[in-house]
């Protein structure tokens, strides 16, 4: 706990830390809901320009629509954030010798990194129902001036979405914090981090459409399970948001995530416990 809480102050008097969650936020109500409002105001035809029936880009801007609308971005620009922030998070200890510094004053390295762990999990936790609360919010005050429903999602949907959201921000998280004790530092686990979900598996799932043997590699990958998570709340058809998958049913999108979560997390332990931190 002393750890956790640790971490937490350090990771509220970042700069980095605000930066990043605050664009994520951004960028969230500018896709999500700018655009498209935009979209549906400008569009004069029934069917908009990128074949969404202008009644399905409304019925998306309205709160009941939140817990899809909102996990539409995470598989891929929000994942790519926090795992930003977990490379930041886990790297800056080895540049900074935070990590040294930390660990000559008593507590164990398993100690130390669960409670980074911890914080990181609770920062998801907090970014994620923040991000729902003011989703709903956007999305209230779209309904009230185009005259049209407030109500809510059903109790058990929102709750979903966020569990889905908590899911896909989480994995990223805690796969930048190992990306970041591999590379020693987080400028390099950032670039690594970004190509691989922006590039890498994008081209692999790519490649798997003409050469069907890596076929099971690229469907259970990291992204194809985020995005196949998000992609199970979608209930409006239509084209769908970059990294949106339908590829895993939403139980075994879970179960791959949980898989990746705990290894992620107990492979950053056991990298940081083994090594030397010079």
């Amino acid at each position: 706990m002393a750890s956790t809480r640790a971490e937490l102050l350090r990771l509220r008097k970042w700069p980095a830390f605000w930066i990043v969650l605050g664009t994520w936020i951004l960028l969230n109500l500018t896709f999500a809901y700018l655009f498209n409002y935009l979209a549906y105001t400008s569009g004069s035809d029934s069917r908009m320009s990128n074949g969404q029936p202008r009644e399905v880009l409304l019925r998306q801007l309205l709160p009941a629509a939140v817990p899809e609308v909102f996990t539409q971005g995470m598989a891929m620009f929000g994942g790519a954030l926090m795992l930003v922030l977990g490379a930041l998070a886990i790297g800056s200890g080895y540049g900074w010798g935070s990590w040294k510094t930390v660990l000559t004053q008593g507590p164990s390295r398993v100690s130390v990194l669960g409670g980074a762990i911890v914080a990181l999990a609770l920062t998801v936790i907090v970014l994620v129902l923040t991000a729902f609360v003011v989703d709903t919010g956007v999305a209230a005050l779209i309904a009230a001036t185009r005259g049209e429903s407030l109500a809510l999602p059903s109790a058990g949907r929102a709750l979903l979405g966020i569990a889905s959201g908590t899911a896909i921000l989480g994995m990223w998280t805690v796969a930048g914090a190992l990306i970041g004790a591999i590379a020693r530092g987080p400028a390099l686990a950032v670039g690594l981090g970004l190509v691989w979900v922006l590039v890498v598996e994008n081209l692999l799932r790519g490649v798997a459409a003409i050469f069907d043997p890596i076929r099971p590699l690229t469907d259970h990958l990291p992204g194809t399970a985020a995005g196949s998570l998000a992609g199970s709340l979608r209930v409006d058809s239509g084209p769908a948001t970059p990294g949106v998958l339908d590829i895993l049913s939403r139980g075994e999108s879970l179960a791959l995530l949980a898989l990746y979560i705990t290894a992620f997390a107990v492979g950053t332990t056991w990298l940081i416990r083994r090594r030397d931190l010079v």
